[in-house]
């Protein structure tokens, strides 16, 4: 298991302090600085590896900015912290997203990134709990999370506690059934504890999500089975800070995100061949230099 870093943890618990007391404006916009440094950080270290899912990284960088830094009780200090909230990263192939977080606040030191992908590194292609802190479970096998993370919240109402779960999904990914016998179950259950957010960008591995198999009306197929539905514009970061307030209704909440696929580099963005094209050397420079600041 990686160590923390503890000044970098330090420095992510005085952030979230001043983030959460703070204006939603000012907070908007420290939150979009980090959401910069994680985009540069996540290119080059897909850019050093060699491999990775960068487009799908991208999209989801608000989220997991806004998620760490706006809404989760976490201590990088205290990763198995027992009254810590839960989250899950169902899109597991974008982990250098969530590498690239957990290295920003400290929950190890950004050093490991360069070993990302490398033979016996704890940083794999796919999220592993057992090797790397602030991962709660192993994930790739899309259709899983959701499913984890309703065990969590079950779990938390079960045994009368008040920590929160937040788990991540890509729109391809709720093609697998696993997820609405999952979304069935919170919602029989009235699990209002359970936030699941969902990447919208529209694009999978080859095509556009409608063109492979249709999601159609996402808000309404959650509703029909019992969700409390949010949706928003998953790059607005005060939208994000308000769409991850608690249930309104005493049901599981569900966060469509409409976000755009490779977010911040021009000639990524909304290209469904950048879901795990690597960048050149010059593409690199070139994406860094888009993502200045």
């Amino acid at each position: 298991m990686l160590a923390p870093d503890l000044v970098r943890a330090a420095a992510y618990r005085k952030t979230v302090e001043r983030i959460r007391e703070t204006d939603r404006e000012s907070a908007a916009a420290e939150l979009d600085r980090l959401a910069t440094d994680v985009r540069r950080s996540i290119i080059q270290t897909i850019g050093r590896a060699g491999m990775g899912h960068i487009g799908g990284d991208l999209s989801v960088t608000d989220i997991l900015v806004s998620c760490f830094y706006g809404a989760l009780s976490v201590d990088p200090e205290r990763p198995h912290w027992s009254g810590r909230d839960r989250f899950v990263l169902s899109k597991g192939h974008c982990a250098a997203a969530l590498y690239s977080t957990l290295a920003q606040c400290g929950f190890f030191a950004p050093a490991e990134l360069e070993t990302f992908m490398a033979p016996l590194s704890a940083l794999n292609g796919h999220p592993n709990r057992l090797k790397v802190p602030g991962v709660e479970t192993n994930t790739g096998a899309l259709g899983h999370g959701l499913p984890v993370a309703t065990g969590c919240a079950l779990a938390a109402q079960l045994d009368g506690l008040s920590w929160r779960t937040f788990v991540v999904l890509g729109d391809g990914e709720l093609q697998e059934g696993s997820n609405w016998e999952a979304a069935m179950a919170a919602s029989h259950h009235g699990l209002s504890s359970l936030t699941a957010i969902v990447d919208r960008n529209r694009l999978q591995q080859g095509a556009r999500t409608e063109e492979t198999n249709a999601l159609g009306a996402l808000g309404d197929k959650w509703r029909s089975f019992g969700w409390e539905v949010r949706e928003i514009d998953g790059h607005d970061h005060q939208a994000l800070l308000r769409a991850m307030n608690g249930s309104l209704t005493g049901r599981p909440v569900v966060v469509i995100a409409d976000t755009i696929k490779g977010k911040g580099v021009s000639f990524m963005e909304d290209r469904v061949e950048w879901h795990h094209k690597v960048p050149s050397p010059d593409q690199v420079e070139s994406a860094l230099a888009e993502l200045a600041r």
